[in-house]
């Protein structure tokens, strides 16, 4: 039963991304990601309320690396909606993949953890897959390179919002800790927006938009309900790695539904970023 579930991880969150390209066609990616983040928010206090999680004080320490985060986390889906905005989702989610890569650089230099074989595998295969899917030929002139910047800073803070989590969201529920960080995430979000001035391009959004980035949020909370349940009756070191997969699906609806080429170099580079992707996690 827990590969169901993880499956539905997996798809859930490949869907996200497609859902998100198609909300912002013509809406504003910084508030696109406010709005966003609110829907996401509701599936996370959701989801603490689903698996009974107590609520207490919690420690200076833990809040301000929840703090910490939080603004990274928010960064990240801001840069990888500005991403999303300009680019093809098979180029964008492919380099936004790279903060597992990140991850492990980022806990050897900072955490001392040790980087095995499989994991120096995982990270060359990774970074090839990601840059075969990522300047492939074939993008339009009008958008050629200018998500690419956006996607690397999508991982990067991806990739911190991990660190910081290790470091020291260590002693509180992970669920409850992801309800908190998104409650940081919307603060954040909506601050950039109306620090902007584009608070008034929140009531514009086209309904038809608004309705995908709807979907985009429920699909997200649909993916971590999928996740935490796969957790509870199956291995972590096989849950993980078909989550991660996600990138499958993720290109699967770039091509169907937003009609992306998906040439025999993107092809390769998909290969190996799966490849790079199971290695990392084959010890975990």
């Amino acid at each position: 039963m827990w590969l169901f579930f993880a499956l539905g991880s997996a798809f859930f969150a490949g869907l996200t991304a497609v859902l998100s390209k198609c909300g912002v066609r013509r809406t504003d990616s910084d508030v696109a990601t406010a709005v966003r983040t609110g829907v996401v928010l509701l599936c996370a206090w959701v989801m603490v309320a689903v698996t009974g999680v107590p609520l207490g004080p919690v420690p200076a320490r833990t809040a301000w690396f929840l703090l910490l985060s939080g603004l990274s986390t928010g960064a990240s889906w801001l840069c990888y909606f500005r991403a999303l905005a300009a680019g093809d989702v098979s180029r964008v989610a492919p380099v936004d993949k790279c903060s597992t890569g990140l991850t492990v650089v980022l806990a050897f230099l900072v955490l001392a953890e040790p980087v095995s074989v499989w994991k120096l595998a995982g990270l060359v295969l990774l970074l090839a897959g990601a840059v075969l899917l990522a300047l492939r030929d074939g993008e339009k002139r009008a958008s050629k390179g200018a998500w690419l910047p956006w996607a690397v800073l999508s991982a990067v803070f991806a990739s911190l919002t991990s660190i910081f989590g290790k470091i020291g969201v260590t002693d509180i529920d992970s669920n409850l800790a992801t309800a908190l960080r998104t409650g940081v995430v919307l603060v954040f979000a909506w601050a950039l927006v109306l620090g902007k001035g584009k608070g008034a391009l929140a009531k514009h959004i086209p309904a038809k938009e608004a309705g995908f980035l709807l979907l985009s949020g429920l699909s997200t909370g649909a993916s971590w309900l999928c996740y935490y349940r796969a957790l509870q009756t199956g291995p972590a070191s096989a849950v993980a790695p078909v989550d991660q997969l996600s990138i499958l699906v993720t290109m699967a609806f770039s091509v169907w539904v937003l009609k992306e080429k998906l040439t025999r170099r993107a092809a390769v580079g998909l290969v190996c970023l799966c490849a790079g992707v199971l290695c990392m996690l084959i010890e975990n």
